[in-house]
C-alpha cells in the first residue's frame, strides 16, 4: 500500500543538504521533521534558506536524531567517510535512505550495505542525479536494447576546478579522513558510476596514473579500463582546471552514442549525425523524487546501492594502480 504522508530527518544541512530540503519541500505529503548537523552555521543557513523549518528540531549528531525523532526515512548529505555509519544507523532503525555520492569509500563498507539493504528490504538510493536524466536514460535504453550492438570502446572527460576550490580553500573534501579521496571520490563518482550504469559492462582491471600534486588527495587520474566483455575505456578525471567540462562517448558495433550537455549525438552506421533532444530524450526528474515514490511502491530506486558498489570497486583498483604503478584487478 503507498505511503500517503513520508516524514524526512535531514543527516547534515549544509549547501548540498539544502537543495535536497527545496526539492523535498515541493513534493506532496513529504514532511521533514529533523535537521543535523555539528556545524550551527549550517543550521542557520537552512532555516535561513527554508523558513518553513525554523521550528524543525534540530540536532549537533545523527545518533539524537535517530533517537528522539520519528521518522520514515533519512536523507544523508556530510562528508563521504561518514556515509557508512550513517547508513547503517539508520538502516538499524527501520528508516529508509537516500545518501549522498559516494555512497561509501571502501568495497568492504559498500558489500555491507547491499547485504543490509537486501535484508531489510528498506529503501536504499544513491543520490546520482543522471540515473533520473533523460540524455543518460536514452543512451542506457539504447545500449541495453542492443539495437546499436555491444559497446567496444568508451571515451569520457570531466574537468573542474576542483583543487583551488576545495584543497586551496582547506576544506573537508581535501581531508582524506573525511573524503576518503579526492575528485576521483567526488564529482569523478558520478562519471564512473554513469559509465557503468549506461553501459553495463563490467570492469575487470585498470591502469591508472594518479597525482595528488602535493595534497592528501587524488587531484588528476587517468585511467584505462578493459572490461569482462573485451570493451575498454578511458577515463580522465582533471580537477586542476579553471572551468567544469564534460564529455562521454560511445562507440558500438552499429552506431556511436555521445552525450553533449542536454543532448545525444547518435550516428547509426554512417557519417550522418543525428542530435537526440528535448522531448524524444524522455523524462528528467528527480532523486529526491525517486527515493519518494519508491517508498510509496510507485517507482523502483534508480540508483540502489550494487551502483555504489561497483563504483567503489573501480575506484579502489584505480587507486591500487596509481600507487603501483601497475595494472590492478577490479576486485569484487
Amino acid at each position: 500500500m503507498a505511503q500517503d504522508k513520508i516524514r524526512v530527518g535531514m543527516i547534515g544541512s549544509g549547501g548540498n543538504a539544502r537543495g535536497h530540503m527545496g526539492r523535498l519541500q515541493q513534493i506532496a505529503g513529504v514532511e521533514i521533521v529533523g535537521l543535523c548537523d555539528p556545524a550551527g552555521a549550517a543550521l542557520k543557513a537552512a532555516t535561513d534558506a527554508h523558513p518553513k523549518l525554523a521550528d524543525v528540531p534540530q540536532f549537533a549528531d545523527h545518533e539524537k536524531l535517530l533517537a528522539d525523532v520519528e521518522m520514515d526515512a533519512v536523507e544523508i548529505s556530510t562528508p563521504h567517510t561518514c556515509h557508512y555509519d550513517q547508513i547503517v544507523a539508520a538502516l538499524d532503525k527501520g528508516l529508509h535512505v537516500l545518501t549522498e555520492k559516494p555512497m561509501v569509500c571502501s568495497v568492504e563498507h559498500a558489500k555491507d550495505i547491499v547485504a543490509k539493504a537486501e535484508e531489510t528490504e528498506l529503501v536504499v538510493g544513491i543520490s546520482y542525479q543522471r540515473h533520473v536524466m533523460a540524455p543518460y536514460r536514452y543512451c542506457r535504453e539504447v545500449i541495453l536494447s542492443g539495437e546499436l550492438g555491444p559497446c567496444h570502446y568508451i571515451s569520457c572527460l570531466q574537468s573542474q576546478n576542483w583543487y583551488r576550490g576545495q584543497v586551496g580553500r582547506g576544506t573537508w573534501r581535501s581531508k582524506i579522513a573525511l573524503s576518503g579521496g579526492g575528485q576521483l571520490n567526488d564529482s569523478g563518482s558520478h562519471l564512473l558510476d554513469i559509465i557503468l550504469w549506461m553501459t553495463d559492462l563490467q570492469p575487470a582491471e585498470v591502469f591508472a596514473y594518479i597525482d595528488n600534486l602535493g595534497s592528501e588527495v587524488d587531484i588528476l587520474s587517468a585511467m584505462s579500463v578493459k572490461f569482462d566483455s573485451g570493451a575498454m575505456a578511458n577515463f580522465a578525471v582533471v580537477g586542476h582546471a579553471v572551468n567544469f567540462f564534460e564529455e562521454i562517448t560511445m562507440w558500438c558495433e552499429d552506431g556511436t552514442l555521445a552525450v553533449r550537455g542536454a543532448e545525444v549525438w547518435r550516428w547509426d552506421g554512417g557519417e550522418q549525425k543525428r542530435v537526440v533532444s528535448g522531448e524524444e530524450l524522455g523524462r528528467t526528474w528527480n532523486p529526491d523524487q525517486n527515493f519518494i515514490a519508491t517508498i510509496r511502491n510507485e517507482e523502483e530506486i534508480q540508483a540502489p546501492p550494487s551502483c555504489g558498489l561497483r563504483v567503489i570497486q573501480l575506484t579502489e583498483a584505480a587507486w591500487r594502480s596509481g600507487d603501483t604503478g601497475e595494472r590492478a584487478p577490479v576486485i569484487r
